[in-house]
């Protein structure tokens, strides 16, 4: 018998508008490990939501796990890793956000370095470069974040969040990086301030459980998405056509492509048969806020 500890990290939505690089929701869609010691390393992908051809030293679970070791003066050991994933590279779910937090919980188990919450948070943030992905999959439900010039994180978190969610997936890749190339360099005051203010709201009717008016500010941002939909694939159309099905509001999913719908639960299903013949050519899905970030379970593993 030998143990294994099996890993589960939810995705996550970023931004919802105007929250732009602070404001993220974790997803009830998985990045799921299975972990064992054995002699050599070994990475497997199990769907083909991952690189099929890769050099163990590149590959981002990897290079997590093993930075975080060595942070803490230790050595990772090699293990045998099965990954199945539900979040689409560069899509706009935060995949590598999910692999990150789940590099650091992998050094955490098999090193046994005994992290808290504030350490994951802090890691995967300065890892990222901004903490609303990391600390939605390190939470889950809505995070509301901060991060200091040191690298140190501030978070609210918010459960309970009675909505559903659509999300609206191209068949198409957006790094970060190209989305971000196209945003502005500076904004002057007056603009600043009416975008700040939307975020403001936007935070606010989020933690008021104002569905009907943070929709109303997921449309409202300055910040990024006025300089991004020129890349996202029927941005306007789908906006459009939300709103007209009853949806509260539509924001890009992170730096996109894919969007997000806030939607109210009771017509979640007749919503996404109206939104699906409507985008044949994106995947159309329904989900929830995950109520949990992280989760690990240890188990013993029968040998062969």
């Amino acid at each position: 018998m030998s143990k294994m500890w099996q890993i589960s990290v939810p995705g996550s939505t970023a931004n919802l508008g105007p929250g732009f690089d602070s404001i993220g929701l974790g997803l009830s869609l998985y990045l799921k490990l299975s972990v064992t010691l054995q002699e050599q390393w070994e990475i497997i992908h199990l769907d083909d939501n991952g690189p099929k051809e890769f050099e163990l030293e590149e590959h981002l679970l990897y290079v997590i796990a093993k930075k975080t070791a060595d942070q803490y003066g230790q050595q990772l050991p090699a293990c045998r890793v099965e990954m199945a994933s539900e979040l689409p590279l560069a899509r706009g779910l935060g995949s590598s956000a999910a692999v990150i937090v789940a590099g650091i919980e992998l050094a955490n188990q098999v090193c046994k370095l005994g992290l808290t919450i504030q350490d994951k948070l802090n890691l995967s943030s300065q890892i990222e470069g901004h903490p609303d992905n990391a600390t939605a999959s390190v939470l889950g439900g809505l995070t509301i974040s901060s991060m200091d010039d040191k690298g140190m994180v501030d978070t609210f978190h918010i459960n309970d969040i009675d909505a559903s969610f659509v999300v609206y997936v191209p068949d198409v890749e957006l790094k970060t990086s190209e989305s971000r190339s196209v945003l502005p360099e500076q904004f002057n005051r007056s603009y600043a301030v009416h975008a700040s203010a939307n975020a403001n709201m936007l935070a606010a009717s989020l933690m008021a459980r104002d569905f009907e008016r943070a929709g109303r500010y997921m449309e409202a941002d300055l910040f990024h998405e006025p300089f991004r939909a020129k890349l996202i694939p029927a941005y306007e159309e789908i906006r459009i056509a939300a709103k007209a099905n009853g949806a509260y509001g539509t924001a890009l999913s992170g730096a996109g492509p894919t969007l997000i719908s806030i939607i109210p639960s009771a017509i979640a299903s007749d919503f996404v048969q109206l939104m699906t013949k409507q985008f044949p050519e994106h995947q159309i899905i329904l989900t929830k806020a995950d109520e949990h970030g992280v989760q690990v379970n240890e188990c013993m593993k029968r040998l062969l």
